[in-house]
């Protein structure tokens, strides 16, 4: 399993956001910190806003940061929310499947209980335990 780009630069930024509580940042200083793409964090900071987890403000002295408390944040659950495929294997898409052992085959209920399991051992973590080390967002 991989995740992708767009959940991985979503679960940075929350990160980037977590250890500034205080004041707004913008996406630009963020993709900057990260050195990733500007376009595509618009992106994702637009769906992060949409779920919820951040808040924005246009203008002087405006831009995002945290909508909630970074303790009340698991991370299976942002990843769940960030991930529009969580499809491991053709099978688990009836519409796109077409493996021929679908009716008798077991190996897609290992692989479902794999992946509800990696989800669950994300949910015992917090976007809170995530930024201990507060020199990881330091500016370079």
């Amino acid at each position: 399993m991989q995740l992708t780009q767009f959940t991985d630069y979503g679960l940075r930024s929350l990160m980037y956001l977590a250890v500034q509580p205080d004041r707004f940042s913008s996406v630009r200083e963020i993709s900057d910190h990260f050195g990733i793409s500007r376009n595509h964090l618009v992106k994702v900071v637009h769906r992060l806003a949409q779920l919820g987890y951040v808040s924005s403000t246009k203008g002087k002295g405006g831009g995002i940061r945290l909508a909630h408390d970074p303790k009340s944040v698991r991370l299976g659950d942002l990843v769940r929310a960030l991930e529009t495929n969580m499809t491991i294997v053709e099978c688990f898409n009836r519409a796109t499947n077409t493996c021929t052992m679908i009716s008798s085959c077991t190996l897609k209920h290992f692989l479902a209980d794999a992946n509800t399991a990696f989800l669950h051992s994300l949910n015992k973590h917090t976007l809170a335990d995530t930024t201990a080390n507060k020199r990881l967002f330091q500016k370079r």
